[in-house]
């Protein structure tokens, strides 16, 4: 598959912050404590499902310390509906439980503190900080892997590699480039029916309508 021209990487990247410059994620939180659990959750999960489930799981467990307490079968009991449900509560527990003993009850805001954490990957930590700090990092999920590959911005097969590549090529903005795509995947330029004709502002430097998924 032909791949995007250094000129083209350029105007897509300004398309991209032209578009979506103020965009942030579609989870609810007031916190850090929220978010990292709302993007937990998130993982192969919609953010419509997600913020459904969270409202219930903030107002019993409001902080680190009331969630390191908590009973896994009444944290699997909210968050039923989510998919994975076992693994994430018990990972939810285990993450506020190394918060409050290796952290002092604060998450941390770094890369290497947060993957540390039980279900915080380098996705994950690489969301929390790019939402909650406006970090220079992409994260690499469906949305952002398929829109890249139909863009031409990159080749490699799976996420990891994905995000090298497209950080090595943007170097810049990779926080409002990492939600811009994201929404962009998800509304636009979708798996099954992309809105190639009515809504897509990059249809000049679309290369194929192919469904990639993230290896």
């Amino acid at each position: 598959m032909k791949q995007a021209t250094k000129i083209e990487i350029n105007e897509i990247k300004n398309i991209f912050i032209e578009n979506y410059s103020d965009a942030v994620t579609e989870l609810n939180y007031k916190n850090l404590y929220e978010l990292i659990i709302a993007v937990m959750l998130s993982a192969q999960c919609t953010d419509k499902r997600v913020n459904i489930i969270t409202p219930a799981l903030f107002l019993k467990y409001p902080d680190v310390k009331q969630l390191c307490n908590a009973e896994l079968n009444d944290v699997k009991n909210i968050i039923k509906s989510c998919s994975f449900f076992n693994n994430k509560a018990v990972n939810l527990i285990k993450m506020a439980n190394r918060v409050i003993e290796h952290y002092d009850g604060q998450i941390p805001l770094n890369e290497k503190d947060l993957i540390t954490l039980a279900g915080v990957g380098q996705k994950t930590a690489h969301v929390v900080m790019i939402e909650y700090a406006g970090a220079n990092l992409i994260a690499v999920d469906t949305h952002v892997f398929r829109v890249a590959h139909r863009l031409g911005l990159s080749s490699e097969k799976t996420a990891i590699k994905t995000e090298e590549e497209l950080t090595r090529k943007f170097k810049t903005d990779l926080h409002i480039l990492h939600q811009a795509m994201v929404l962009f995947g998800r509304y636009i330029c979708k798996a099954i029916s992309p809105k190639c004709e009515t809504d897509c502002f990059l249809k000049e430097y679309c290369k194929t309508k192919k469904s990639f998924k993230v290896g």
